[in-house]
């Protein structure tokens, strides 16, 4: 048995999520007090129920205490994974303007903006310990694709995503290493190559062509093969570096890709994501 448990930002997708995995047969619990996960866990498990889904958030007793009570659960041979969502402060203004719903710590002291920044200071320990998701610019389909992918992952393994993005479109919030790469030769000039993606053999040679792309790849590859294993000795569930150009089309996208490349194998848990590729 395993036990999902997801949590987040007010806003930020959890009831898509918990939505999504009720689709998919997982037995859904939402808005669970921390204290009884134990409990419930203990009981589904000795029904039987093998997928189960559990969602917590700043509404529910006690959430301080949910990095305890994952130890708790874990104590008892049963598997857990936590899935935090998160997004930026604009994005959830803009949800809870369209949805009119009032935010979980809304008082007459705070804007709705800095509600928000004071939910996400609380929760800050547990998008420390998760598996994090950056909702902010993603459909609801790319949310369960990205949810899909998180749960297939082995537990006892750290997982390594790769991801490209656009400045222009804002920095990934679930990163927890960012590179640059807009000083790199730029193909969106090219009149040939501008309607591409750094995915096309075209984009490729062109890259191919000059020293410092290559540079660049082999400066970032290295950094990461030096630090992986010290992030695995850390007990880290996850490792996501994330690959900025401008528009989030062509450098970001080919760097990232060929970084993905190379860490991949059959038995290795690596994610590729192309947060900006269709804009």
């Amino acid at each position: 048995m395993e036990v999902i448990i997801i949590s987040g930002l007010s806003g930020s997708g959890k009831s898509i999520a918990l939505n999504a995995l009720e689709d998919n047969d997982f037995y859904c619990i939402d808005n669970l007090p921390v204290t009884l996960l134990s409990n419930i866990s203990q009981h589904l498990n000795h029904e039987h129920q093998d997928k189960v889904a559990i969602s917590v958030d700043i509404r529910s007793i006690d959430i301080e205490k949910l990095p305890f009570v994952i130890k708790e659960i874990e104590s008892l041979s049963i598997k857990t994974k936590l899935i935090y969502l998160e997004s930026s402060t604009e994005s959830i203004v803009r949800r809870f303007g369209e949805t009119r719903r009032r935010h979980p710590l809304a008082n007459e002291k705070l804007s709705l903006a800095e509600t928000i920044e004071k939910e996400r200071s609380m929760l800050a320990p547990l998008a420390e310990i998760g598996y994090k998701i950056d909702t902010s610019s993603m459909s609801v389909n790319a949310l369960k694709k990205a949810l899909s992918e998180l749960i297939e992952l082995k537990e006892d393994h750290l997982a390594l995503q790769f991801s490209s993005f656009g400045y222009k479109f804002g920095i990934p919030l679930d990163a927890d290493f960012i590179f640059d790469v807009r000083c790199l030769p730029n193909p969106h000039y090219e009149s040939n190559l501008k309607n591409l993606t750094g995915l096309d053999n075209p984009v490729a040679d062109f890259f191919q062509g000059y020293k410092e792309v290559d540079k660049m790849y082999q400066d970032i590859n290295h950094f990461v093969n030096e630090w992986l294993s010290a992030f695995k000795k850390d007990q880290r569930h996850s490792l996501h570096i994330a690959i900025g150009c401008t528009g989030g089309k062509h450098r970001s996208v080919y760097i990232a890709n060929k970084l993905f490349t190379n860490f991949f194998n059959p038995k290795s848990q690596v994610i590729i994501r192309h947060r900006d590729i269709n804009h």
